[in-house]
């Protein structure tokens, strides 16, 4: 049965209308401790959203309140959208995820990768050569410099890959002027392979990754308020951090969206709303399609949401670890889970979640039909309030 999004009263599903209680006062309690800005939440089950709710600041510094349609920079929540925009060109054939990412980015063809030979780095050549779906399963061998200072992270800083003022073509250049920090499909590390297949999608569509993203999924979907930049009219309503984080009193700086980058990141680069993003994951729950518009056939969502890592370690030694917790793999564009057990946190196997770096979070569960998002903006807290807010979901609900 495909489901649109409606209001619903929570005791007509599975979950406690006291229990869900509990999820908006922790966040309250905490934006009076001034530890959150201000935040908003929601959860959707069979298509009713059972809660949809703001608290706190939409911005501390001049106290302007939280609304049900603040915007906010999502990061690394721009990966599953534009997994499934990857999918979708695979659907059409115009591409298979088995092809070489140096079919499409020719500057990829001569990789090599750092091995760590008596104490030093040695450039070696690959054994396997990338594909579209290492990239998109993070088992291409690239890295993230955020993730840790070894000799490939520093040359990361140093390339200064972070910088918006490339195109995304620029960057994949850059990028691949560097070496591979692993064997390609040998081990899971969290990385900027999503920004590469914002760029391999560019060469493939020939249209910009904003622009294909648009005319595809944001205005079929009506998701009226994502994009890779905020217009003036919608300025006002930008979620903003503390000024200072209130656990170590460090200046809070997060991306400009009020100005267009010329880098749009596929890894990380959107800004949304909770009702726009509510609308995302609602199609992906329905099997790819919502309102009369289908993005995906449900065999490809399923495809997408399998875990695709098998028997492929996940790297323990460096940070990215830390976010693929024992009892979890990895599909395309999202992490799922393995088994109800081993994982600190509830859940059911085959639920398929992430989040980004400045606080925002989300979690489907297609055994329970069910999803819940959460959107702040408090970067240095977001571990703990994804789990929290996990925690607080599941105690809430009664199946």
């Amino acid at each position: 049965m495909h489901r649109t999004l409606s209001s619903g009263a929570p005791d007509s599903l599975a979950f406690c209308p006291a229990r869900i209680r509990h999820v908006v006062a922790a966040l309250r309690s905490d934006v009076a401790n001034s530890r959150l800005p201000g935040a908003v939440a929601l959860i959707a089950q069979k298509g009713e959203t059972v809660l949809k709710e703001c608290v706190g600041w939409q911005n501390p510094a001049d106290a302007t309140p939280m609304a049900l349609d603040s915007i906010f920079r999502i990061y690394s929540m721009t990966k599953p959208v534009v997994s499934v925009a990857i999918l979708m060109l695979m659907e059409r054939g115009q591409l298979l995820l088995g092809d070489p990412v140096a079919k499409y980015l020719p500057e990829f063809a001569n990789l090599r990768v750092a091995n760590h030979v008596d104490g030093h780095a040695v450039l070696q050549p690959l054994k396997s050569i990338p594909t579209v779906q290492d990239l998109l399963r993070h088992t291409a061998g690239f890295t993230y410099e955020i993730l840790g200072s070894d000799v490939v992270q520093r040359q990361y800083a140093q390339a200064r890959l972070a910088s918006r003022t490339r195109t995304n073509r620029e960057f994949a250049q850059a990028l691949a002027a560097l070496p591979l920090a692993f064997e390609p499909a040998t081990v899971w590390e969290y990385s900027r392979a999503t920004d590469v297949l914002g760029a391999l999608l560019e060469v493939v569509t020939g249209q910009t990754l904003g622009a294909f993203l648009q005319d595809n999924i944001f205005t079929p979907l009506g998701m009226s308020d994502t994009g890779f930049c905020v217009p003036p009219d919608k300025h006002h309503r930008i979620a903003e951090p503390f000024a200072r984080d209130p656990d170590g009193n460090l200046t809070m700086k997060l991306i400009d969206i009020r100005q267009q980058p010329v880098l749009e990141s596929g890894g990380g680069g959107l800004a949304s709303t909770i009702g726009d993003y509510a609308r995302f994951l609602q199609c992906l729950l329905n099997q790819g399609e919502l309102d009369g518009v289908r993005l995906l056939a449900p065999n490809t969502v399923r495809y997408m949401v399998a875990d695709h890592l098998g028997a492929i370690g996940v790297h323990r030694d460096g940070r990215s670890g830390e976010l693929l917790a024992p009892g979890h793999g990895f599909g395309l564009g999202v992490a799922v889970r393995l088994e109800e057990g081993v994982a600190n946190n509830p859940g059911s196997t085959g639920m398929y979640f992430w989040g980004g770096i400045a606080g925002t979070t989300f979690f489907v569960d297609p055994a329970k039909d069910f999803f819940a998002i959460l959107m702040t903006q408090a970067p240095n807290q977001r571990d703990y309030y994804r789990a929290l807010f996990r925690n607080l979901v599941y105690a809430a609900l009664l199946d």
